[in-house]
């Protein structure tokens, strides 16, 4: 990638944040001009990511993780997917920001400043796990439209806020209330004022859930510019599209939300199986909720070396949407035959869970280790990709690695 080219595209706020300081005389910047402390910048070091991470594009910024750099219980920043439909908000300040609450299904209309809704509300952690709907959308054949995630487009950080129940009530509820929608300060990349790059939302009963937070501190810090600094909405279990950033708007509907990203096939799959490559009906299309079953392998890393005659400990982690995951196994024999793992129980409900097993191997050669983990439903996950959608979303097939003993 090209780092002026990437620098140049960049919101005078990200400038800002590579820097430390604010531009003096910014509105003079010659057009396409790379301030000189910025010339040997890269996104990597903007938003303080490790050097492995992958980025997929850069209008918008989406970047994931590979699958070793996540074995840590709680996602650090560095390792932590961005997701963007839009631009990231070129001013944000603290002292002026607001949250307006309103909607045909509110009694009323309330603005909060964000000291308001950190000193009248009360402060809750939780640990959460954050998942893209189109993770492992690369997997699809025949290729489906959008970026192409592999494995890294999770994470689970532990946030701090206050309930988005809280605020609900204090603004009250009418009888007909159904859905809640967001809306943000990041903006369209067509540079249109009036158009939202995305507004999505959730059923009232998935925002009144007591995990349901109004963030605005993320592993005990701020929460980073990239990932919704002041305030963002934070639903854990569900498609993390759902978890609005730069949050500056909450409509409490009488109907389901209707915002960006809500319509057509945007995050949403047939009702019904249809055969690959299919196209599908928006009556047709459900919209995706609670996330499905999965795991991940995040040690050894793929490709990992054994000498013969030594065991080998895996690890990794494990999660279920709004369920609890109940078993993981491991295969070494293309999923013959599974042993399982053992499981710990979640930091808190919506957090994932960790795993670990001890892998003796026969004799030299190759090996994939294959991981699957069932939900408390006792649905498993599928060895191979899941039915096929248009936007390639919801791929919870098994992750597997390569090992080689010598």
């Amino acid at each position: 990638m090209d780092r002026r080219h990437f620098t140049a595209r960049l919101t005078l706020a990200g400038m800002a944040t590579a820097l430390g300081a604010p531009i003096v005389f910014a509105h003079k910047l010659p057009k396409d001009y790379l301030p000189l402390a910025l010339q040997d910048n890269d996104p990597f070091t903007l938003f303080t990511k490790d050097k492995e991470m992958v980025v997929l594009n850069d209008r918008p910024w989406n970047m994931e993780a590979k699958a070793h750099l996540l074995n840590d219980r709680i996602t650090p920043n560095k390792y932590m997917f961005i997701r963007n439909n839009g631009r990231i908000p070129e001013t944000i300040d603290t002292n002026t920001w607001t949250l307006t609450v309103d909607g045909e299904s509110a009694v009323g209309t309330k603005t909060y400043s964000l000291k308001d809704l950190k000193t009248k509300f009360k402060h809750h952690t939780y640990q959460l796990t954050l998942e893209c709907g189109g993770n492992g959308r690369s997997e699809f054949n025949p290729p489906a439209k959008g970026n192409q995630w592999t494995v890294g487009a999770v994470s689970c950080a532990n946030w701090t806020g206050i309930r988005l129940s809280d605020v609900l009530k204090d603004v009250g509820v009418k009888a007909d209330a159904v859905y809640i929608g967001y809306h943000a300060a990041d903006t369209h990349l067509s540079g249109d004022p009036k158009k939202e790059p995305i507004s999505r939302g959730v059923p009232l009963a998935k925002a009144m859930q007591e995990e349901t937070l109004l963030a605005f501190k993320m592993n005990g810090e701020d929460i980073p510019l990239a990932h919704g600094h002041p305030l963002r909405l934070v639903c854990g279990g569900w498609p993390a599209s759902t978890s609005g950033k730069w949050l500056n708007g909450i409509s409490i509907r009488n109907q389901v939300h209707d915002g960006a990203k809500m319509g057509g096939s945007s995050y949403r799959v047939p009702c019904e199986t249809v055969s690959p490559g299919s196209k599908v009906d928006e009556k047709d299309m459900c919209i995706i909720e609670s996330m499905p079953v999965k795991s991940l392998l995040t040690y050894p890393k793929s490709g990992a070396l054994l000498k013969k005659g030594k065991n080998l400990n895996i690890n990794g982690h494990a999660w279920a949407g709004e369920l609890a995951v109940s078993k993981v196994s491991y295969s070494i024999d293309f999923g013959s035959t599974w042993q399982e793992c053992q499981l710990e129980a979640p930091a808190n409900r919506l957090a994932w869970q960790h795993f670990n097993a001890t892998i003796a191997f026969p004799k030299k050669g190759y090996y994939e280790i294959w991981a699957q983990a069932t939900d408390s439903n006792g649905i498993a996950q599928p060895m191979v990709l899941p039915g096929w959608n248009p936007k390639g979303y919801l791929n919870n097939a098994c992750h597997r690695i390569a090992v080689k003993v010598v």
